[in-house]
């Protein structure tokens, strides 16, 4: 009898499909945290298999910062289009103008903690009770703390001393009214797993990942982009580089790479020579040791 073989990137495929319809039937509710980011583009790439030849049933949920790549926010708009599904925004600018968060100040002002607030009030306000998000364990040891069904208290706040245990692929959605799960079907896949896929599936992705020439300036090891909301002290020079962005934020925290990856295999090359986490670029991180489990903590995605 021969022996049937599955690839690895088929098995890591088939366990995200088996939790988005696990999703499915357990919540009467749930969206896909969006960013424009390659994992949240994947995940909505898996929803479209799971429910094929249907269209995706739930709604794509973004958390507008105002502080967004152009090219990003032109991204997610032409995939809605495309899919013909609903997109939810929560703004954080209308956070900060109905008084509901602060404003940060100073050079290394961000935006990145304020969405909690705007996240966790979009889900209360659209009854949301699951939120698919494109978390990864081995993005950060945070994230690797996370289990696939993780549960939110009526505050949004996470646990991570507290969660479900999830023996052979057996899911416990069940929670209280005000409550919701955080659901992240790529738990398992590394960002080498992800460019592989990509790869293989022709997904599209930002013109923002792939080697560009842009004006950027030295800053906590990274190149940081210049832009409108980027305060550039005397000190720091504005010069041209040839970078691209191994993960997407705020276009005031991402910093990029300087890369001549400018074809999707050309990229899965360079990731599988790179030592340091696609996250190590990102000055929302360096804040503290624990700056991502604080605001996971919180909240956050």
């Amino acid at each position: 009898m021969s022996k049937y073989y599955l690839n690895y990137l088929d098995e890591l495929e088939s366990e995200a499909i088996f939790v988005l319809r696990e999703v499915w039937a357990q919540f009467q509710n749930p969206v896909i945290l969006f960013s424009g980011g390659k994992d949240s583009i994947l995940v909505t790439h898996l929803a479209k298999k799971a429910f094929h030849p249907c269209k995706i049933p739930f709604a794509l949920m973004h958390v507008d910062t105002g502080h967004n790549f152009p090219e990003t926010i032109a991204f997610r708009d032409a995939l809605i289009d495309s899919l013909g599904i609903r997109l939810i925004v929560g703004s954080v600018q209308e956070s900060i103008d109905k008084g509901r968060v602060a404003e940060e100040r100073g050079k290394n002002a961000t935006r990145n903690a304020l969405q909690i607030t705007t996240l966790l009030d979009a889900i209360e306000e659209h009854k949301v009770d699951c939120a698919i998000g494109g978390g990864r364990r081995d993005e950060e040891k945070a994230r690797a703390k996370e289990r696939f069904f993780s549960h939110r208290d009526d505050f949004g706040q996470w646990d991570p001393k507290n969660q479900r245990p999830e023996l052979w692929n057996l899911f416990n959605g069940k929670h209280f009214e005000g409550e919701h799960f955080r659901v992240f079907p790529i738990s398992n896949w590394t960002e080498m797993d992800v460019w592989n896929y990509i790869l293989r599936e022709q997904i599209d992705i930002p013109s923002l990942y792939f080697s560009h020439e842009r004006e950027v300036i030295w800053r906590n090891n990274s190149w940081i982009p210049k832009s409108e909301h980027l305060i550039i002290e005397a000190h720091e020079e504005v010069v041209r580089r040839k970078i691209r962005f191994r993960t997407l934020g705020d276009i005031t925290i991402t910093g990029g790479i300087e890369s001549e990856a400018d074809t999707l295999s050309k990229i899965v090359d360079e990731v599988s020579a790179m030592r340091q986490t696609e996250r190590g670029n990102r000055t929302d991180d360096k804040r503290s040791e624990t700056a991502m489990e604080d605001r996971k903590k919180q909240g956050y995605f």
